[in-house]
């Protein structure tokens, strides 16, 4: 066994960066653990999140449209793919820890509840008095406590790089806290952390076009009125004169996100290459280096208040999620009354936490389609 670590190890000095997360300096897992034989530390996380119950469950849960609008658009699930398949393109050219981007990138939205941000919305409003909601905070709850996969301890048992990664998710800032016996310090992500939060950003620009386009709330005139939809437009026919209306329209989605990986790499690129980045005790000291150059930043906040404006706040979707978030507030309010028609592993949270939380944890399980189900139960309907 000692020899497939080492082997291990001397693959990852040999292809990752110095300023790269090697598996070696992992600061290990809260409950400890012999190595496996052929599989680092990284790999065991992206599989045991993989495996785990609440990632199958982002199948069934709300992205940005909901399921019943129709089976084309993005679920949370496939656009946590699509993250995690962006990250890896940007962390391999970066000679990041791939290993560490997958299993970030495939935890990063685990805490979301049913009817995407609707949902997050009002649970938050409902455990307002115990700390409120943020699905971030969320994901690494489920990762320490409510995922029950092993006999010996709660959770996944995640790495420690896994699970900081998702807590300065939770801030708002992406500045963590940390420091067990030393004096806490303020440190900035990892820059595996940091590839994960800029291809969140990259595939909701352009696959949230991309979904309400199919869906008939945008029309491609509306779209091509924002620079970065025109701009790259303008590429693809450059490459590509003679395209119908739906070639056009799938390449210009590819092309934005092309575009803004490219962008990405080499805007880090030269970050990295003035020298003053060279390990990871130099990225929790630095700014954040993984980011848009400043020819990108504006036309990314254009796209995104355009998406704001005309498809988030499109008066179809607020009816939606008036609707869940209304199954979901009162659903809480049933079970806060009559506890015991919860599972016992939240009646259990209940006595061990407050009974908010456990409610808010059952509730932020649900799929989309169970929700409903539950609501109408609940309802006695």
């Amino acid at each position: 066994m000692a020899d497939q670590i080492d082997i291990l190890s001397e693959r990852e000095r040999t292809i990752l960066a110095r300023y790269a997360m090697h598996s070696a300096d992992s600061r290990g897992r809260r409950h400890p653990e012999s190595p496996h034989p052929y599989r680092g530390p990284y790999q065991r996380d992206r599989d045991r999140i993989l495996h785990s119950a609440a990632f199958r469950r982002l199948s069934q849960k709300t992205q940005v449209f909901a399921g019943e609008m129709g089976d084309y658009h993005r679920t949370r699930l496939t656009h946590t793919l699509e993250v995690a398949s962006i990250a890896r393109t940007i962390a391999r050219a970066l000679r990041l820890n791939e290993d560490l981007v997958e299993a970030l990138a495939f935890a990063h939205d685990l805490g979301h509840p049913p009817f995407g941000h609707a949902g997050e919305a009002v649970l938050d409003e409902c455990l307002r008095d115990v700390g409120g909601f943020n699905h971030n905070a969320q994901g690494v709850r489920i990762c320490e406590l409510l995922e029950s996969s092993y006999r010996e301890y709660p959770g996944l048992n995640l790495t420690d790089e896994v699970l900081e990664g998702q807590r300065q998710r939770a801030n708002k800032r992406h500045h963590y806290t940390y420091g067990s016996n030393s004096t806490e310090r303020v440190s900035s992500p990892l820059l595996e952390v940091q590839v994960v939060d800029a291809a969140d950003s990259i595939a909701y620009d352009a696959h949230d076009a991309d979904d309400a386009l199919e869906l008939g709330l945008l029309s491609a005139e509306q779209l091509f009125e924002v620079p970065l939809w025109s701009e790259a437009r303008e590429r693809v026919l450059d490459r590509l004169p003679v395209l119908n209306k739906r070639q056009l329209l799938r390449a210009i989605v590819h092309e934005i996100i092309d575009w803004q990986v490219s962008d990405h790499i080499e805007q880090t690129q030269q970050t990295l290459s003035e020298g003053a980045v060279a390990t990871t005790d130099d990225v929790r000291r630095a700014p954040i280096v993984i980011c848009p150059s400043e020819e990108f930043v504006q036309k990314k906040a254009n796209l995104e208040q355009f998406l704001f404006d005309k498809v988030y706040r499109h008066p179809q979707l607020l009816a939606k999620r008036e609707h869940a978030k209304q199954a979901i507030r009162e659903m809480f309010e049933i079970l806060i009354a009559q506890p015991e028609k919860l599972p016992p592993k939240f009646q259990r949270i209940a006595v061990f936490e407050n009974l908010p939380r456990a409610v808010g944890d059952y509730l932020a399980g649900m799929t989309d389609r169970f929700a409903f189900e539950e609501h109408r139960q609940l309802l006695g309907q």
